[in-house]
């Protein structure tokens, strides 16, 4: 797999430094039931890492800290994590707002049929991702059956009432582009996604978020073996605006690889960019005893990609 980092170092992106901690973002392990194209994590049914017993709890600690009212769970597909249930129980019982990262399949998975009714009695809410409304779209870029598999997965969510008008449990979906060009706007997408999913399948959901696909990890390694990496920076680069640089998701959130370590944003955790540009890393049980509001921000080239167009964000279009 190509390095990245060396072609996205030196920058040109604007400077920028952290707001007010809200969002605990954290990657808790790396095992995946699914290995998607434009997975920026690299992420596999073979990926053995994942959070210790210990750095979970400092997770806990943390958010025993009232600097977070957020707790967001990444993964691989996080449910997978043998103490995912523990987590979500934990940090929902303290009053703590808990977002689920779920690639959908995993609903249909032997032994987690159970995880749509345990999501809705903790009141999570579900950011799923469903790259298109359209079979073959899907399959090309996450593999032969996920479009189904997905589908089924909202249905069961939809039963226990995730998405419905009538109640308050969130479901949005999330759509990334198939290759190397910017989302479309969002507005007009959710309103196909909304048509189509209700006519064909019956399906509700509440907001669909359009991503940016990031170049680094596997997408960033195929855009370089097809040659395209530098069109790719270039038109991230091109279609930079200054406006969303006031709401990039790095200006209010934290992001905890599974060992523990802090990072500015998910994307930066990837890439091995430290917190504050600092040579060392930060760990979680740190992060209680000093104070990252007002820091400056680690960026370099990727960072574009958040501020392209519509601007792209964990929630979505940013404009």
């Amino acid at each position: 797999m190509h390095d990245t980092l060396p072609l996205l170092k030196p920058t040109t992106f604007p400077g920028i430094r952290r707001n007010k901690l809200e969002i605990l973002q954290i990657n808790i392990g790396l095992k995946c039931n699914l290995a998607c194209l434009h997975c920026h994590v690299n992420s596999n049914p073979y990926r053995k890492e994942k959070m210790s017993e210990e750095t979970i709890d400092a997770v806990i600690e943390c958010l025993k800290s009232n600097k977070f009212h957020t707790l967001d769970i990444t993964g691989g597909a996080p449910e997978m994590h043998p103490q995912f249930n523990y987590l979500v129980e934990t940090a929902s019982n303290m009053g703590i707002h808990v977002i689920d990262r779920c690639n959908l399949t995993i609903l249909e998975v032997e032994t987690y049929e159970y995880l749509a009714e345990f999501l809705a009695r903790n009141k999570v809410e579900i950011v799923a991702s469903l790259p298109c409304y359209t079979e073959e779209n899907v399959d090309e870029q996450r593999g032969k059956g996920v479009f189904n598999d997905s589908i089924n997965g909202l249905l069961k969510l939809n039963s226990q009432g995730y998405g419905k008008s009538n109640s308050d449990l969130q479901l949005n979906l999330v759509y990334n582009p198939l290759g190397a060009y910017l989302p479309p706007p969002q507005d007009e997408l959710e309103n196909t996604y909304k048509q189509k999913l209700k006519s064909d399948y019956g399906i509700e959901f509440n907001k669909l978020y359009t991503l940016c696909n990031m170049p680094i990890k596997r997408f960033g390694s195929t855009l370089v073996s097809k040659n395209q990496f530098e069109n790719y920076i270039t038109l991230l680069k091109d279609s930079h605006n200054d406006e969303n640089l006031n709401d990039v998701m790095c200006k209010n959130l934290v992001s905890v690889d599974w060992e523990g370590h802090v990072y500015d944003c998910d994307f930066n955790q990837m890439l091995g960019l430290n917190i504050n540009n600092n040579n060392k890393k930060l760990h979680i049980s740190e992060l209680m005893t000093i104070d990252v509001n007002n820091t400056q921000i680690a960026v370099a080239d990727h960072c574009y990609g958040c501020t392209a167009g519509q601007g792209s964000s964990c929630g979505g279009a940013l404009n």
